[in-house]
């Protein structure tokens, strides 16, 4: 296992600095007295329980990489200079829980599980001391009770609209596993690029997963770049990736998107779209000049949603999607499958002479009550393959498919609306949590718009004040979501995550009641300076956007 933060040297902590955690635990008690551990090459780390690999290679990786050494491990204590690894049942509902106590004759962390073992690691990072010139690290006496408050803490990476490397997308799974955060949805379809090989449609890759061009600056675009772009990863990528979230107690989450945002799928095979002879409808003034050639589909050039969308009407397009679904649940043993849902604009529905065939013979109300059909009858298929449905909150138009989990992304309502069916809800409210939004009030770079500051993160609630409190249980958790059209590069998706992730992860593991926001802001400096120990890119002006 290899951690992959790459980052700089050379920076100290006061005493004071050794304690600002983040997420806050759930308790700190420091000893009046202020005592220390002394970690050096020669700690070792004790194993009083089977499992912990993946929690020693990691912090062994972070040791390495940042201190320039690693410690062996034993299954017995010899002496003072120690690291305990061990269980202890702690009967939280949430897996996670651990308790983490350092004195001068050692470090002693005991999880519920390997999960909460592996969290008292990433505590434990944040104890130690910036890399020096000596490898003596001096970790002060603490004693931390801990535990995750909702079960679902996720991050969402659109790859889509621009294609981001393996070594990043690893990267970006680290930067979960220190914010103690445990689902990562990977948004792997749109309209401007498929990004996962799917063996039996092989053009879904070779044509679309890659565009000839894509618009310049925002609304009203300039024209077009005139450069082909793209990528896509393969499957052994998409295993190698798996496992390696895997071994830092992240799950991955796959969105193959349906009905809407298949622009790039119906490229490769026009047969998908209601009007497989039309051109794709994008304005020859932002178009690329390989595009005002092809005569049929292409992938879409420019942001927004397209409105050539998987005909609802034809048998072949579902028979098309669960042959999908067949290499997807392969890959990704997670038990959600996200399948989107939303932005899908009827009006080739409505003029398509099979998808109104379609509404007649189901007896349907409305196009609205075919995606209903449409995203249920998916259901039935993914549910076949022993997974659960994910999609945003559109997927309640219409009549909620049965067991389905409801994203509610349009503002709270959808969540509430979901939760009152008792359905089970992950807020991403546009509001809060689109990390694709402006951190300054005058944008200090290009993004889609918007302002959303980094207090309006911190203050964030995930369990709406409207829902009903018996309701409240159905919130699973919430998540941020990073929309890619603005980001070109992995830099642009570090500055435009940090430190509002850093924030979004208190809020969803701390306890309601430990979150304060100027105490937040006491800590985050110190956790500033590990970015800067990581490498990574982040906006400086948190406190003045």
């Amino acid at each position: 296992m290899k951690f992959i933060l790459l980052g700089l040297l050379f920076f100290v902590y006061d005493a004071e600095a050794q304690v600002n955690i983040i997420p806050q635990p759930a308790s700190v008690i420091m000893l009046k007295t202020m005592g220390y551990f002394s970690l050096n090459p020669a700690t070792k780390i004790v194993l009083e329980g089977s499992g912990m690999d993946n929690s020693v290679s990691f912090f062994n990786d972070y040791l390495k990489q940042f201190y320039g050494f690693t410690l062996q491990t034993t299954s017995k204590a010899n002496g003072n200079n120690n690291i305990f690894l061990n269980y202890e049942r702690l009967d939280d509902s949430i897996p996670g829980a651990y308790h983490l106590a350092v004195d001068k004759k050692g470090v002693h962390i005991e999880g519920d599980n390997e999960t909460g073992v592996f969290y008292g690691i990433q505590t434990l990072i944040q104890l130690l001391p910036l890399p020096s010139d000596t490898k003596t690290l001096s970790i002060p006496d603490v004693q931390i009770e801990d535990r995750p408050r909702f079960a679902y803490r996720g991050l969402m990476l659109d790859v889509g609209r621009h294609f981001m490397p393996v070594s990043f997308v690893k990267r970006f799974i680290d930067y979960l596993a220190l914010h103690k955060m445990n689902y990562f949805h990977w948004h792997l379809t749109e309209d401007q690029g498929w990004r996962i090989e799917i063996k039996k449609y092989p053009l879904l890759t070779q044509v679309g997963a890659w565009r000839s061009g894509t618009v310049i600056g925002k609304r009203p675009w300039k024209g077009s770049d005139n450069q082909r772009y793209g990528g896509f990863y393969t499957q052994d990528q998409i295993r190698d990736v798996v496992a390696y979230a895997s071994a830092r107690y992240i799950t991955i989450i796959p969105e193959i998107e349906m009905p809407g945002h298949g622009s790039a799928a119906i490229a490769a095979y026009p047969w998908l779209s209601c009007f497989p002879d039309e051109k794709t409808n994008i304005p020859d003034s932002i178009l690329s000049d390989d595009g005002k050639k092809a005569n049929g589909k292409i992938v879409y050039e420019k942001w927004g949603v397209a409105e050539d969308v998987f005909c609802a009407g034809k048998d072949s397009v579902f028979q098309f999607l669960q042959d999908v679904i067949d290499e997807v649940v392969l890959l990704f043993p997670s038990k959600y499958i996200h399948v989107g849902g939303d932005e899908c604009p009827k009006t080739n529905w409505k003029r398509c002479p099979l998808c109104q065939k379609r509404i007649h013979d189901l007896g349907l109300k409305d196009e609205h009550e075919l995606q209903s059909y449409f995203i249920q009858r998916m259901e039935k298929y993914i549910n076949s393959k022993g997974k659960t449905l994910i999609g945003w909150d559109e997927i309640l138009e219409g009549g909620l498919a049965p067991n389905a989990v409801v994203m509610s992304w349009r503002g709270e309502k959808g969540g509430i609306e979901a939760a009152k069916q008792q359905h089970t809800v992950i807020m991403t409210p546009t509001t809060y949590v689109y990390f694709d939004y402006g951190q300054s009030r005058h944008d200090d770079s290009l993004t889609i718009g918007g302002f959303i500051p980094l207090e309006k993160v911190y203050k964030y609630e995930p369990i709406p004040a409207e829902l009903p409190v018996d309701d409240g249980r159905y919130i699973l958790g919430g998540q941020a979501n990073i929309w890619t059209e603005y980001m070109p590069w992995p830099s642009k998706v570090e500055y435009m995550m940090f430190p509002r992730v850093t924030a979004l992860s208190e809020v969803l593991w701390s306890p309601k009641s430990a979150r304060n926001w100027d105490d937040f802001q006491q800590r985050l400096p110190f956790e500033l300076k590990r970015y800067d120990l990581w490498g990574t890119h982040y906006f400086h002006d948190w406190a003045k956007p």
